[in-house]
């Protein structure tokens, strides 16, 4: 018997929730967008089984317009639906306060927690508090502060890729400090010691994908020593999350600018999880 699948979308408005039950729906997904979480429970135990071709594949979006204490049994919920034998799992968007409040500027459009007396810096802050309990159980968190919608759509096609899979995916993702640290990494390396390629004036123009570049960390024993030491590390603990049955662990790398050092070293760590067997995702935040 095929186990059926369900995936709770989560997060901030404005963060792209929307975006991702789009193409969850374009991916074979049944999506329904703001459940009441007191029906969730009666929806998994009475219409999916009612139905298993339609509801194999769901997606529910959750938001903060669950009102009262609705959100505080969340946990609970997620135990018992697991207990059904439904493959669960919590997607969670996020993403930097100032994007946020940029994204409603430019789109005019009202925060659902926003009111007379309720201003839409105040209301991001409610629905973050409001959020907690789904954010603690969930096992893939997006930052889409610097996420354009087609990346976002990519990235939700590429995990959806993995999960079938079933084996922990891995993100590696370069990033500039310069731009604001990631919300959503759960390892973060600063590579910032290493030579940085920007102060040649010969190779300020490329990137750590490219040859000139490559060749100029490849000689420094320091960028060397530093991916032996990153690999060496996560090859020790990343087991331990996927027997934990985590799915999901974004690795971030960052340098000053996000174009040099981090994008030559998440690189490399990508070619060498890959011949590990490992689900590998790939992410440069500042080259698009």
């Amino acid at each position: 018997m095929k186990i059926m699948k369900l995936l709770i979308v989560s997060g901030l408005s404005g963060s792209g929730k929307s975006i991702v039950l789009d193409t969850l729906e374009d991916c074979g997904y049944y999506c329904i967008d703001n459940l009441p979480m007191t029906l969730l429970p009666g929806f998994v135990s009475q219409v999916m089984p009612s139905d298993s071709s339609t509801y194999a594949k769901t997606a529910i979006g959750i938001d903060a317009r669950n009102q009262g204490k609705s959100l505080l049994c969340f946990s609970e919920i997620l135990s018992s639906i697991r207990k059904q034998g439904i493959d669960c799992e919590v997607m969670f968007l996020q993403a930097d306060e100032n994007i946020l409040l940029k994204r409603y500027s430019e789109t005019r459009r009202k925060h659902p927690l926003s009111s007379e007396k309720v201003a839409l810096k105040e209301a991001i802050a409610i629905e973050k508090e409001v959020l907690k309990t789904v954010l603690n159980d969930a096992s893939i968190v997006l930052d889409t502060s610097r996420t354009a919608v087609q990346q976002l759509r990519e990235l939700v096609k590429n995990q959806l890729e993995k999960d079938d899979e079933k084996h922990l995916s891995l993100q590696f993702q370069s990033f500039g400090f310069k731009h604001g640290v990631p919300l959503d990494v759960d390892f973060m390396f600063d590579v910032r010691c290493l030579p940085n390629p920007y102060w040649d004036a010969s190779l300020r123009g490329f990137t750590g994908k490219d040859a000139p570049v490559i060749e100029f960390l490849n000689k420094s024993e320091d960028a060397q020593s530093l991916f032996q030491d990153i690999c060496t590390f996560l090859e020790k603990w990343v087991n331990r999350f996927d027997t934990d049955n985590r799915s999901y662990l974004t690795i971030g790398i960052g340098c000053t600018g996000g174009q040099h050092r981090s994008v030559y070293l998440v690189e490399m760590l990508v070619k060498h999880f890959k011949k590990r067997d490992l689900n590998v995702i790939l992410r440069h935040r500042e080259l698009h």
